[in-house]
């Protein structure tokens, strides 16, 4: 058995700002984007489409954008529908933090705007930006890790050596803390090495070689999304629901839609074999 470390989520303070672990893993994935793309525009297939290191400074504004606006909205439309009673809410990323899905969805949105500032076609786009993802995505679960945030279900084995007791962020001033009933499920720690550091080692490989166009943005959505309805099972979920007798998620929900999209984009993207192609100029 295991005891959630329940580190202070304020990492430092700069004069009256607090400065929490959860942001500062933002900025340690927007680092590994930089460092990730450029080893991606080294690769010989790459290069050949003439992506270049500015190119990544630029994206990364637009991605910021994408990622915060998006994810923090996602978290409050999709999984805290009463949030309208506290508007400030809506910038309190440190509690309940970001929706993956609603993420997913602004930087989808954000980097049309930049492909059509570029010059460039968007699946080239997705493809090229992919790989860099999942790592990003696993700095975000370290951060809910750090505040005890998305517990996981209790475990039906107590002699499960990672079985932990979880801390109920409900109660953050008392002198003691205040645990969860029963043993649980470390989700954040699943989603960190399964969503995000598997899939990475999978799509990274993969992307190294030429694929034909949104090959590659299609195979990051299937891996994520069947990665994400198998972690869900060990995740306590924002709401549940019954589909043809079965208990299915909210997660699970958000992920059905990206794992059927992903299988038709890779089934046209191979039937097509369109390459990418090097940005339009004036």
């Amino acid at each position: 058995m295991l005891i959630h470390p329940m580190p202070d989520p304020v990492a430092f303070h700069v004069g009256p700002v607090s400065v929490h672990w959860y942001g500062l893993m933002y900025v340690l994935a927007f680092a590994q984007f930089i460092a990730l793309g450029r080893l991606r525009i080294r690769q010989p297939h790459i290069a050949a489409l003439g992506w270049k290191a500015s190119d990544l400074d630029d994206m990364l504004f637009y991605g910021m954008l994408g990622v915060v606006l998006g994810g923090r909205l996602g978290e409050l439309f999709f999984y805290r529908p009463d949030w309208w009673s506290n508007p400030v809410e809506i910038f309190m990323i440190w509690h309940g933090g970001m929706s993956f899905h609603g993420g997913f969805l602004g930087v989808l949105i954000a980097m049309a705007f930049w492909a059509r500032k570029a010059g460039r076609n968007l699946l080239d786009v997705y493809d090229f930006i992919a790989p860099m993802v999942p790592l990003g995505y696993a700095c975000g679960r370290l951060g809910n890790f750090i505040n005890a945030e998305l517990p996981g279900r209790v475990v039906a084995d107590p002699s499960l050596p990672w079985a932990m007791q979880w801390p109920d962020i409900r109660y953050p001033l008392l002198p003691d803390p205040v645990f969860l009933e029963g043993l649980r499920h470390p989700s954040p720690i699943y989603q960190l090495l399964v969503d995000g550091i598997l899939v990475f080692l999978i799509l990274w490989p993969f992307a190294r070689h030429a694929r034909p166009r949104l090959a590659v943005g299609a195979m990051y959505t299937l891996l994520y999304g069947c990665a994400r309805f198998f972690t869900e099972y060990f995740r306590t979920p924002d709401w549940e629901t019954t589909v043809l007798g079965l208990p299915i998620t909210s997660g699970q929900v958000l992920s059905l839609p990206m794992i059927v999209a992903a299988i038709a984009m890779l089934v046209w993207s191979y039937r097509r074999k369109v390459y990418g192609a090097a940005p339009v100029t004036a």
